[in-house]
């Protein structure tokens, strides 16, 4: 099959999926941002006070996670830190 003819192919294929997934992209991305929110407050739910029973699996995501821990409190409603050794804003 000539370089042309599956470049061709690629194309159409991209452009059927994305015709395909369009309509699908915000209930999936609201999902995928819902996911990461519960996410976050099982790596942070020992330091908010909540019992978490893996937290000792948790523990070490919490310095990978604090980059996204600012946006993420601001989404849950609060405009602080909830946590007072973790501080971002």
């Amino acid at each position: 099959m000539p370089k042309n003819l599956r470049l061709v192919f690629r194309r159409i294929g991209d452009q059927l999926e994305a015709y395909y997934n369009g309509p699908y992209r915000s209930p999936l991305a609201r999902a995928e941002r819902d996911e990461e929110d519960l996410f976050m407050l099982l790596i942070y739910a020992e330091s908010l006070g909540i019992p978490n029973p893996v937290s000792f699996y948790t523990l070490e995501l919490q310095p990978q996670m604090l980059a996204r821990f600012h946006q993420w409190h601001q989404r849950m409603g609060m405009e602080r830190s909830p946590l007072d050794d973790m501080r971002c804003c």
